[in-house]
């Protein structure tokens, strides 16, 4: 089963059944999850290039504080999609770090 980038209605986790061979609804769902990283990597340059701004004004700070977070929990939610070396999806526990 794969987990999708995107939820119902009411935030519950949608997954697809899946030979792992692709198919229409894993093609977009991939596409999606590079397009989540994109934005990721655009919001991550936009806030370095505010942090050398002095004059940016607090509220800014925030607004970008909340789509980072947003990014963020995209990003994890691929990182947890992604397929993992056998030691990890054969039971054997992951190095935290």
């Amino acid at each position: 089963m794969r987990l999708l980038p995107w939820s119902t209605p009411d935030d519950r986790p949608c997954f697809l059944i899946t030979d792992g061979e692709g198919g229409p609804v894993s093609d977009l769902a991939d596409g999606i999850e590079e397009m989540q990283l994109d934005i990721g990597e655009e919001l991550l340059r936009h806030a370095r290039a505010m942090h050398a701004d002095r004059k940016v004004p607090d509220r800014e700070f925030r607004y970008l504080s909340r789509r980072l977070a947003e990014a963020l929990g995209d990003a994890l939610r691929v990182a947890r999609n992604r397929p993992r070396p056998c030691g990890t999806a054969c039971g054997a526990a992951a190095p935290r770090h």
